[in-house]
């Protein structure tokens, strides 16, 4: 499946197991998902150690909680909840393709899912920062990857605000 990435965002696409798949760009997104179904959302990465960030909120329906998983292009499970309400997650991609970000409802047999959420890729090239005396490479990274958790930490309360 081709994915385009129009102004350097990441291109998302979306495919119910059964549907046409659909192309959406990466920003927070609503979806309903309807009972005893299952959605993927997919992100391409376009090299190893990129940084993924997955945020997630249920906003209406049945209990508010939903069945999810991630997958590498390889189809490795890499994370999954049961009966989540919400998550927030950063992860390392490791291999370079497309990574497959599903919410199940298979809980539910009459009532539908609201479900915002937002996937985000880091396909920037890194900076690297001047070297100073005594500083380790490590280090530089370290600080990155805080520097990412505290954006999506920051987009989270901008997310809430706005509910």
């Amino acid at each position: 499946m081709p994915l385009y990435r129009p102004y350097g965002s990441a291109a998302i696409a979306a495919n119910a197991d059964t549907a046409n798949k659909n192309t959406a760009y990466s920003a927070a997104l609503t979806t309903l998902i309807g009972a005893n179904e299952r959605l993927c959302f997919y992100a391409d990465v376009d090299k190893a150690g990129e940084k993924i960030g997955f945020y997630f909120a249920v906003q209406s329906g049945g209990s508010f909680d939903i069945d999810f998983d991630i997958k590498d292009p390889n189809e490795k499970l890499l994370l999954s909840g049961e009966r989540e309400r919400q998550g927030d997650y950063v992860l390392t991609a490791n291999t370079v393709g497309e990574y497959a970000f599903c919410f199940e409802n298979d809980i539910s047999t009459l009532t539908g899912k609201l479900v915002d959420f937002d996937i985000m890729v880091e396909s920037e090239p890194r900076r690297e920062a001047p070297a100073k005396p005594g500083q380790i490479s490590e280090q530089t990274s370290a600080l990155e990857e805080s520097v990412f958790r505290l954006n999506n930490m920051l987009m989270g309360i901008k997310r809430l605000q706005k509910q």
